[in-house]
């Protein structure tokens, strides 16, 4: 089995987009549109053959959780670099856009290399290397 992709609901599919293309090198599909229920969504595209469909209908609600702090069930996204360089250039470029860095560039105990951040919508994402 293999994964075939991710969904989360966002409020603004159009900044999400931009985020994830212009931040993360996503490649998009054209948008899908349900016009009976008002459901809206992308699949987004990444080099390694990952997917993240991002959707969004005007009534599904916020998120209740902290989106800072831990909870139960998924908690973030994970996109792998090529080297500690390129973790720490991404987290240099993110901070200067003006989002978060929420612990790190740092070295795991596992001996990971990564950082946390947030997405334009509070979705929590990690960028690590294993090198």
């Amino acid at each position: 089995m293999q994964l075939h992709h991710t969904a989360i609901w966002v409020s603004d599919l159009e900044k999400i987009k931009a985020y994830y293309t212009n931040f993360f090198q996503a490649t998009s599909n054209e948008k899908y549109v349900n016009r009976d229920t008002g459901f809206t969504s992308y699949f987004l595209s990444f080099k390694s053959g990952s997917q993240l469909e991002i959707m969004h209908r005007a009534d599904i609600p916020d998120n209740a959780n902290d989106t800072v702090k831990q909870h139960k069930g998924y908690i973030h996204l994970a996109f792998l670099a090529g080297s500690r360089e390129e973790v720490a250039a991404k987290a240099k470029e993110l901070q200067e856009a003006g989002y978060p860095i929420l612990r790190g560039p740092r070295l795991t105990g596992d001996g990971y290399y990564e950082f946390e951040t947030l997405d334009p919508e509070w979705n929590r994402l990690e960028v690590m290397s294993n090198k």
